[in-house]
């Protein structure tokens, strides 16, 4: 190996990770709205399309979907994209890279806060992140901005946020972890904090881990083994163990999370799990199955695309999940639209090589 190698290596996971965050959530966008779109409907709109099993970007829908359809599907779909939808998905993403080259790695949580007003249009956020930044302009402090009249404390906002601090901090799970705790306490408690910290422990230690079990287990060190997540986690994992499918493991959690949001962490964190484990390693049909399960698709999707390109690097991602998003972001934080993905992928890895 040349002394470069190890710079190319860590480059080329880098850009994987903001390419498959951005392809899952591409592909999972049209579908976003798991009390609507459950994973038989999803299922049923890609058979009548002869589409599965789901190989690339959604299919154009059939007749009498595309009503059900988030508004953008028609630039998400198959044919259809060129460069990426904006999304607040990606746009935190985007966010997080700005927060660590403005402020560094000792960042607060109070900047945190003052970029989102600084940056980030009010109307672009939703639950949590809207609450928080409510109270963030009613002038309230972390940790009140969290837990003052928000009831979606627990939700998978914060999660959303991580990928930036999984991505610089390549095999540093616990360092990762300790971030994207202190961006989440801005607007999320207990589980919606452990869900970021999972995230960003996942990520980061997908780039050393030789497969994706050994990373789920080393991610799990990072949260409180008590915790509902935490437990959850390894329920899909000794599922998995087992040898039953896919579709029976999923059915089996659905049962055992009734009840709570379809944009809750517990829910989306074990079909995010199911996707990663039987998904294989797999860039496609990790970020496929992953979006197949339904709840919050755009952002599962994107998280397995983000732990999934990691471990595989872009230059394994196939081009047709890579080149229809033409190297460009749309983003609504101010002064990012239009930005190439490979200019955001080169500062972060700029970032991670200063760690």
């Amino acid at each position: 190996m040349t002394p470069k190698e190890p710079e190319r290596q860590l480059a080329d996971r880098i850009l994987g990770g903001w390419l498959g965050r951005i392809a899952g959530n591409m592909l999972g966008k049209p579908v976003e709205r798991g009390d609507l779109w459950t994973r038989p409907r999803i299922d049923d709109y890609l058979r009548r399309a002869d589409a599965l099993p789901l190989t690339d970007y959604l299919p154009e829908p059939p007749d009498g979907i595309a009503a059900d359809l988030r508004p953008e599907w028609r630039a998400c779909v198959r044919g259809r994209i060129h460069g990426s939808c904006r999304d607040d998905d990606i746009d935190y993403a985007v966010l997080g890279l700005h927060l660590l080259e403005t402020h560094g790695f000792a960042f607060t949580t109070e900047q945190v806060g003052d970029l989102w007003l600084l940056r980030l249009p009010y109307l672009q956020t939703f639950t949590a992140e809207r609450a928080a930044y409510r109270n963030l302009t009613n002038g309230l402090k972390p940790p009140l901005t969290a837990t003052y009249d928000n009831p979606h404390q627990e939700w998978i906002g914060a999660l959303i946020r991580a990928d930036i601090h999984g991505w610089t901090n390549p095999g540093a799970p616990h360092e990762a972890a300790s971030l994207a705790r202190r961006d989440a306490v801005l607007s999320h408690t207990g589980n919606g904090v452990y869900g970021a910290m999972w995230a960003a422990a996942l990520i980061a230690a997908s780039f050393t881990a030789p497969s994706i079990r050994p990373a789920l287990d080393e991610s799990l060190t990072v949260i409180p083994p008590s915790s509902r997540l935490a437990r959850t986690v390894r329920r899909v994992i000794s599922l998995h163990g087992t040898g039953l499918t896919w579709q029976d493991t999923l059915t089996t959690i659905e049962e055992e999370t009734a009840g709570l949001n379809w944009i809750h962490t517990i829910p989306n964190a074990a079909v995010l799990t199911a996707g990663l484990l039987y998904g294989a390693d797999d860039f496609t049909r990790t970020i496929t199955l992953t979006v197949r399960a339904g709840l919050d698709t755009d952002s599962n999707g994107a998280t397995a695309g983000s732990v999934a390109g990691v471990l595989t690097g872009a230059a394994a991602i196939p081009p047709r999940w890579k080149d229809p998003l033409q190297d460009t972001v749309r983003s609504a934080v101010f002064g990012f639209d239009g930005v190439r993905i490979t200019d955001l992928a080169r500062r972060t890895a700029a970032l991670a090589r200063s760690r």
